[in-house]
């Protein structure tokens, strides 16, 4: 890392909120706050899904349209979807060394998660409105 002595800024205001990369900090806080809310949203998914256990198929339809359990499930998917994204997304900046090939893993990354996170809310939308 070299030193520029003709910068006017102060070695911390270089870094402040930067991160190595210029993103690091702020993906760090979004995965902090993404499993911050990850943790209540699990518990209601599971607690969704055991209450399903033993009921019929119609049944489990019928409590799944409802609001909450729909509102519930589509912030799980999307919180769950993001904060995979951006753990995959470290992954691939730490490991993978070639800047081709860590590119074409980024995008596939993103690709990945838009299209997981769309089927998972297409089909709870599905169920909802069905």
């Amino acid at each position: 890392m070299s030193n520029n002595q003709n910068s006017i800024q102060t070695p911390l205001s270089r870094v402040r909120y930067l991160g190595s990369a210029r993103s690091g900090t702020r993906d760090m806080w979004r995965m902090r706050a993404t499993s911050a809310a990850l943790v209540p949203l699990t518990i209601g998914f599971v607690w969704l899904v055991l209450s399903l256990v033993g009921r019929d198929y119609k049944a489990a339809r019928d409590t799944m349209s409802g609001v909450i359990p729909a509102i519930l499930m589509l912030l799980f998917v999307g919180t769950g979807v993001y904060h995979m994204k951006l753990g995959m997304k470290v992954i691939i900046e730490d490991y993978v060394h070639g800047e081709h090939a860590k590119t074409w893993a980024l995008l596939a990354n993103e690709f990945f998660c838009y299209a997981v996170g769309l089927a998972c809310i297409y089909a709870t939308l599905r169920i909802g409105f069905v």
